[in-house]
């Protein structure tokens, strides 16, 4: 009982004491990953969930939706993301839908060199992930 007594009478400051080698310990730990993360992201392009798996389902679409076709369209998204931004990304796919218009607006995509030189640049990676993953 006394043991009890002595918890309960112990000065505050100790408590304060411990909260705050705790709350140091924790600063120190989150410094620690968000300076990993921010490495991270240095090496690597951030996809969104969505446009990674538009991109392994339309893949798995034409190589026979196996199980082994997953794991090679997976490859192939993971080689296109260490080798181009989201963001270019992103503008090469809407290139390439537009220039499915049979309009004037698809003519301009289709014979401008800006847009072929960004496609070919896209499909150029697309065929340098198939080599390796496929």
């Amino acid at each position: 009982m006394t043991n009890a007594m002595t918890i309960r009478t112990s000065p505050p400051h100790s408590l304060w004491r411990c909260l705050s080698i705790t709350g140091s310990l924790l600063a120190l730990l989150c410094t620690s990953v968000a300076a990993h993360a921010e490495e991270c992201k240095a090496t690597t392009h951030d996809y969104p969930t969505a446009a990674i798996a538009d991109y392994v389902l339309g893949c798995m679409a034409a190589n026979g939706n196996s199980f082994e076709s997953l794991h090679q369209c997976s490859c192939s998204i993971d080689y296109i993301r260490e080798r181009m931004s989201f963001e270019d990304y992103e503008k090469i796919q809407t290139i390439m839908q537009v220039q499915q218009n049979r309009g004037q607006r698809g003519l301009f995509y289709r014979d401008s060199n800006w847009a072929k030189e960004r496609v070919d640049a896209l499909l150029g990676i697309q065929a340098e992930s198939t080599l390796r993953c496929f």
